[in-house]
């Protein structure tokens, strides 16, 4: 009896061990793949916005060029291998036969790359989140200790991979939990802070900076009432972001000639990025913009027209941008809406009421609240945006109105971008 149980216990170590091993080499590899798409696409999209902004012919030149060559690269050197986006990421952790294959660590790598350089309005966040469960999904296929295992190290590469892009190991764990794994186990719980713990140190090695410098001083309990009112309307701008995703894909899905959503799809983006140059790529340039302008901006009929037709043009030019082959999600379009919608409420507060509450806070928790909705995880966005910022003076306010844009969300909408199935509506 004493037999069997040291023989299961050292099979229990060996598995914990190579566990361990596996989260490491995980953790390094999705960390290093975020890392190397977040500096390559921020070197290369500061060139190209400075070009389109020197010369703007490149308004037309660049969308139309970076839509062909994703379309090329997905004929000819992806072989029209099937591409959703991180719906495949679902489809791999509810099915034990369906793998995720590895030649979308190079396809989501490339797509997003040239998706965000050349004009489209989204991120590269779910591209690196695919690619980094591929990652995860490799590595379980390698042993059959780990064929138990699966969701858990797809986890741990999707945790790594966001780490590396918002230096936030917390919000890399929440965001697998949230909105993959959903549940807990022991292996995940070893698998994902091992993962990010690697994926951490490594942006310390590199000593990444946060990607917003910001300085947040205090908040006041007189601009609670604001701040919920925040929160309702960045659930509402949630929702009209997700049907804008789900009707235009649906539009488009009509359109049996890909050349022809191609051509669509390039021109309302050559259109809205030459009116409204914010809309370029992440647009993580004008984030920055109006945190530097946000104090000592006034607010005249123009500029807040201009603020208005940015939050209404957003959720179609991202939409759009999927819709005709870009490679993106909602991530970096909802800190966009959510930094634009506070700084708009903040400044219509001061300017008409004089109640003189803080612009930047009002931006970043419009940051929070607008991603919590659109994703329905609030805790993943309290921390993301609190990594993005690397302060947390904010977290309570935050808390509220991510609670509160979630919550107005689910009661307008029940559906995310990533829950959304046309068969549950029907």
């Amino acid at each position: 009896m004493n037999k069997t149980a040291q023989i299961k216990k050292n099979h229990q170590f060996i598995k914990f061990r190579k566990l361990v091993i596996v989260s490491i080499l995980i953790g390094f590899l999705s960390a290093f793949l975020g890392i190397s798409l977040k500096k390559i696409t921020e070197y290369y999209e500061e060139i190209f916005f400075h070009e389109v902004s020197v010369h703007p012919v490149f308004y037309i030149i660049f969308p139309v060029f970076g839509l062909s060559i994703i379309y090329f690269l997905r004929q000819y050197l992806f072989k029209k291998k099937e591409n959703k986006g991180i719906k495949e990421v679902f489809e791999s952790t509810a099915s034990k036969s369906k793998n995720l294959p590895s030649y979308k660590i190079p396809s989501h790598f490339i797509n997003g790359l040239l998706t965000v350089i050349f004009g489209g309005s989204t991120g590269i966040e779910v591209s690196t989140v695919v690619a980094t469960a591929t990652i995860g999904s490799v590595a379980h296929e390698k042993e059959n200790v780990f064929r138990q295992y699966k969701t858990e190290l797809i986890c741990a590469g999707v945790a790594a991979g966001v780490t590396a892009l918002f230096s936030s190991p917390i919000a890399g764990v929440l965001f697998a939990f949230e909105v993959i794994s959903r549940k807990v186990t022991r292996a995940f719980v070893i698998s994902n802070l091992i993962a990010v713990s690697i994926a951490f140190g490594l942006l310390t090695i590199l000593k990444e900076e946060p990607l917003f410098a910001v300085s947040i001083v205090s908040w006041q309990l007189k601009a609670i009432p604001y701040f919920i009112l925040l929160g309702i309307l960045a659930g509402m701008n949630s929702v009209y972001l997700t049907k804008c995703v789900l009707f235009f894909k649906s539009q488009f899905g009509k359109i049996d000639t890909h050349y022809y959503k191609i051509i669509i799809g390039s021109a309302v983006l050559s259109i809205s990025l030459f009116f409204f140059p914010q809309l370029y790529g992440e647009g993580y340039h004008a984030i920055k913009g109006i945190f530097g302008t946000s104090s000592q901006l006034p607010l005249t009929i123009t500029l807040a027209l201009t603020f208005i037709a940015i939050l209404i043009l957003k959720p179609i030019v991202t939409s759009i941008t999927l819709a005709s082959g870009g490679d993106g999600g909602v991530f970096a379009p909802s800190l966009f809406i959510g930094a634009f919608l506070g700084l708009l409420l903040a400044s219509v507060l001061n300017s008409f009421f004089h109640v003189n509450v803080i612009p930047v806070n009002f931006m970043i928790l419009g940051m929070a609240a607008v991603l919590s909705a659109s994703i329905h995880a609030p805790f993943t966005a309290i921390f993301l945006v609190c990594g993005l910022t690397n302060d947390y003076t904010l977290f309570l306010p935050i808390l509220a109105v991510c609670l509160i844009s979630k919550y107005t969300a689910k009661t307008i909408y029940p559906y995310t971008v990533y829950s959304y199935a046309p068969s549950l509506t029907k």
